[in-house]
């Protein structure tokens, strides 16, 4: 019983994403990184992470080109080092990292549903670090909090 009434209307996931049954593919075309500051591994590892979102949290198919649903964009802005806590001696206690992305998501099913949005994203560190040791945890972290909130934006319609 509560399997069928979970399988009925076909659009019902465990992992909250609400697609409809005739979307069967997706495509997710590389984000470059437009930033003016370019840190090198950026682009695709922000784009292997959304891939990775939708390979396991839903049963699209990725494909190259023309998906059901496509998502493509850039990386609008990299800021590795902005000083967010000053102390009394006008020294900052903390920097952020701030990531920025531009996304353009078509549904060719539902174009009801397509939209272009920013979706900015930051993690604060400890000043006295040395960011090239960090920078790669961080950017990992941002990653993670962006492709949560695209994946929410395109795909769970609660």
């Amino acid at each position: 019983m509560i399997c069928f009434t979970f399988s009925g209307c076909g659009i019902y996931s465990f992992t909250g994403a609400s697609i409809s049954p005739e979307v069967k593919t997706v495509t997710i075309q590389y984000f470059p990184n437009n930033a003016s500051i370019v840190q090198p591994t950026l682009s695709q590892s922000f784009t292997q992470a959304l891939r990775d979102k939708f390979a396991s949290q839903t049963n699209l198919t990725q494909v190259k080109s023309n998906g059901d649903l496509n998502i493509e964009g850039e990386i609008t802005e990299y800021i590795p080092a902005q000083p967010t806590a000053i102390q009394g001696n006008e020294t900052s206690a903390l920097n952020r990292l701030t990531v920025k992305v531009n996304v353009r998501f078509t549904n060719k099913t539902d174009p009801k549903q397509n939209f272009e949005s920013s979706f900015e994203r930051y993690v604060d560190y400890e000043s006295s670090k040395n960011l090239s040791q960090i920078e790669q945890d961080l950017i990992k972290q941002i990653n993670d909090l962006l492709v949560e909130d695209i994946f929410n934006k395109s795909v769970v319609n609660w």
